[in-house]
């Protein structure tokens, strides 16, 4: 029997005993259950104990992200079946794995949720989500949605999405000019391939890979091309650096004339999932319930060795409409639906440096909600 196959055995069993939990819904007569995000009361929840939260100041690489048993948190139906739909800015990046395979595996569904995954670029969604024509986004605290905050969009980031393993090399990787080596490049004057462009949450990481390579994120150029064409660009010779995402740097990775600067900081989520008005005060039922099911889709389907299993990164591969081959030969990412603290203080202090900004930061008050998580997994701050 396969490591895989206990897994899922694990999975089901779980299920099982966790599914008393959740075999009325609490929400028929439960009048704190109505309140805005950070009013509601927070009760225990079934297979999510003291390793199903992590202090929000722990920033140490090495921190275990958190967890729950599989199947847990368990489902706890909407008493009526409530459409959503989430914004991503592609359906083929493995950071998106959590929602295509929640998707599949009628996570979403046992929460009483019809979803809808929609591929819509950050800047196009933004004020969608503002007005309510969607639900959520998959995305990042881009500068655009720090500037949105400041324009009055009542928007906030709600739960991580993964942090990289320590061997991964995805990030800030460049074509080297003659002379040049990984250890000695100059980056000034340069032109970045992202799919996000200037303002993108990588300007935090690429700002301290930059710093040691004579160039600021003031100096570079900046080309924002689809999900597809980065990797192109680089390789054509349309941008000369480029962020790469996992499994995409591998295509370079030990070909001569391509060097790896540097990526994410390990153990610190850079993006995820938002949520406007309607799931942070309309319908917090909801919006609880969407992150319930992200949150028990990884602790079922994403543990820390998800792909030693070649049956597993198979369907995975199908869904990502990518290669297995690939997919296998880079490290796994560490799913985190948890918001480490001060990441957007950082964040917007890269975005100053960009010049894509304006006016003072925002708190973090302002930008980060982690109430709706923690309630999915009984943690009471």
């Amino acid at each position: 029997m396969s490591r895989r196959t206990r897994a899922y055995g694990v999975v089901v069993a779980a299920g099982a005993l966790l599914a008393s939990a959740a075999c009325s819904s609490p929400y028929e007569s439960d009048s704190s259950s109505k309140g805005a995000a950070g009013q509601r009361a927070v009760r225990p929840v079934e297979g999510c104990g003291a390793k199903a939260w992590t202090d929000p100041k722990d920033l140490s690489p090495n921190r275990t992200p958190a967890r729950c048993l599989p199947g847990a948190p368990p489902p706890q139906p909407l008493p009526e079946t409530r459409r959503l739909t989430i914004a991503t800015g592609t359906l083929s990046a493995e950071y998106v794995a959590p929602l295509q395979v929640a998707l599949d595996k009628g996570e979403f569904k046992k929460e009483g949720l019809d979803v809808e995954l929609k591929v819509l670029p950050t800047p196009d969604a933004l004020p969608l989500l503002a007005k309510g024509d969607i639900d959520a986004l998959w995305a990042a605290p881009e500068a655009a949605v720090m500037n949105g905050v400041k324009g009055g969009f009542d928007i906030k980031w709600v739960a991580g999405n993964f942090s990289p393993d320590p061997q991964s090399k995805s990030g800030l990787w460049v074509r080297l000019k003659e002379g040049e080596s990984a250890s000695r490049v100059a980056m000034a004057g340069r032109k970045l391939g992202t799919m996000i462009g200037k303002g993108s949450v990588i300007a935090y990481p690429m700002e301290k890979a930059l710093e040691q390579h004579g160039g600021g994120l003031a100096d570079i150029r900046y080309q924002q091309l689809g999900s597809a064409d980065v990797l192109t660009a680089l390789q054509n010779g349309g941008v000369d650096s480029a962020w790469l995402l996992d499994p995409v740097w591998r295509k370079v990775d030990g070909k001569q004339g391509y060097a790896f600067l540097g990526g994410q900081p390990p153990g610190e989520p850079l993006g995820g999932m938002l949520y406007g008005r309607t799931l942070l005060q309309d319908d917090v039922d909801a919006g609880v319930a969407l992150l319930r099911a992200y949150i028990r889709t990884v602790n079922s389907y994403f543990t820390s060795d998800y792909k030693q299993d070649a049956t597993f990164v198979t369907y995975l591969a199908k869904l990502l409409k990518s290669e297995a081959s690939i997919l296998k030969s880079t490290p796994p990412l560490r799913m985190d639906w948890e918001i480490r603290s001060g990441t957007t203080t950082r964040l917007q202090s890269a975005y100053d440096a960009q010049d894509v900004t304006e006016g003072t930061p925002l708190p973090e008050s302002r930008t980060v909600n982690r109430t709706l998580y923690e309630e999915a997994v009984g943690h009471a701050s």
